[in-house]
């Protein structure tokens, strides 16, 4: 390994076919603006000047990617961040680590000089994991959503890249979005905001929340919180969970009746009067909700769905609101998103629709700092991440999740 300080330039011999030629490795450094040092190599071919050997230096410069001949090892960040931010992040690192803070439209050339991520991508362009992983740089994929499609790629599955979210970060806004949906439905708040345009004064028949039985399907971070802050206005809360055994505390504090395992769901559905989803995207929960499901619930249930739109069969959602199976639903994701215009969800007097914004808070950035910086810490500790993510299961096992009704 070769050390270059500012302004150095070091020669190399180097052997291309028969021939020896001199290469040379050139060093200089910017500041740029996020304040920490850029360095910047070149490798290049010395010539000779054909005017005269009394001019022998010509450097042609050679592309060769930053991130070959970085000093420190660098964090990239890639969600909307302050200075201030930034210099929380640094801090956490220390000064082993350069930190750089990335943007949407630069990410896919500036994640290849991470060793640790942390962010969202979002572009329709994809990243191309299969050449970050063969770089065999990246070493650590902090997700600042808790959504984890966007990095869990089958090459970053096979790789030893480890991977964290931020699965129950927002549970509280969470369970505001599903409260807001649900009560909505049972008050028929879309009959009168429709009334309201038309400028009509009628009452029209409404539901009750008191004494209906509700049914969360996924009783993770979110669905704890869910439970809790339902627990009071309705007569029963039941759930059911892949890892059942891991949540029996709930029962016994009151936030949950009974939790079912995953297999037993349609048992569950035919029981409550209200189903709420929030089950993570995986291999295995696509279109987990679909015809059987929907005909295995009671008539006349609510749907809540604020996990991921396609964890639901649309198409057989659509069927069962209008056969009125469904007395309502409430979406706060979709499939596709956004809705098609042609959709018959758009014009149903029974639904109502919000863009993907239940984990939407004005807290979200600082909170996703914070819990970074104490991921950061942990790392540097050699521990695992908080939220560290089973790759092949999609999402992280109850061991290594926050916990439930904690501080996160």
């Amino acid at each position: 390994m070769i050390t270059l300080s500012d302004n150095v330039a070091v020669c190399l011999p180097a052997k291309i076919g028969l021939y020896q030629i001199p290469l040379m490795l050139r060093c200089s450094s910017r500041l740029v603006e996020n304040r920490s040092t850029e360095h910047i190599y070149q490798i290049g071919v010395i010539g000779l000047s054909p005017v005269s050997r009394a001019f022998p230096a010509l450097f042609y410069p050679l592309p060769l990617p930053e991130y070959c001949l970085m000093t420190k090892p660098r964090i990239v960040t890639c969600f909307p961040l302050t200075d201030a931010h930034v210099d929380q992040i640094r801090d956490a690192a220390g000064a082993g680590y350069e930190v750089l803070k990335s943007s949407q439209e630069t990410i896919h050339e500036d994640i290849f000089s991470a060793d640790i991520f942390c962010g969202h991508v979002k572009t329709k362009r994809p990243v191309d994991w299969s050449a970050i992983v063969a770089a065999r740089k990246l070493k650590w994929i902090q997700s600042s959503a808790a959504g984890l499609d966007h990095c869990l790629a089958p090459p970053v599955i096979a790789s030893d890249i480890v991977v964290s979210g931020c699965s129950a970060l927002f549970a509280r806004q969470v369970a505001e979005t599903s409260m807001a949906l649900l009560i909505a439905l049972v008050r028929s708040m879309p009959v009168f905001f429709r009334a309201q345009q038309r400028k009509e004064y009628i009452r029209r028949p409404t539901d009750d929340m008191h004494q209906k039985k509700v049914g969360i399907i996924g009783f993770g971070g979110n669905g704890y919180r869910i439970a809790k802050t339902l627990r009071p206005m309705v007569g029963q809360v039941v759930a059911t969970d892949l890892f059942p055994q891991s949540v029996q505390h709930a029962i016994e504090d009151g936030v949950v009746d009974a939790v079912y395992p995953a297999d037993a769901l349609e048992e569950m559905i035919g029981q409550t009067d209200v189903n709420i989803v929030t089950l993570p995207l995986s291999e295995a929960n696509e279109k987990r909700i679909g015809e059987a499901q929907f005909s295995a619930m009671k008539r006349g249930a609510y749907f809540i769905n604020v996990g991921r739109g396609s964890v639901v069969d649309q198409d057989a959602l659509i069927r069962h609101l209008q056969n009125g199976r469904i007395a309502g639903a409430g979406l706060d994701v979709a499939d596709p998103e956004p809705i098609e215009v042609q959709c018959p969800l758009w014009e149903m007097e029974n639904v109502v629709i919000t863009p993907h914004v239940g984990a939407q808070s004005a807290w979200r950035v600082p909170v996703t700092v914070e819990f970074f910086c104490e991921n950061l810490r942990r790392y540097a500790q050699g521990q695992p991440p908080m939220n560290l993510v089973d790759k092949p299961l999609g999402f992280p096992r109850p061991q290594h999740r926050v916990e439930l009704g904690g501080h996160w």
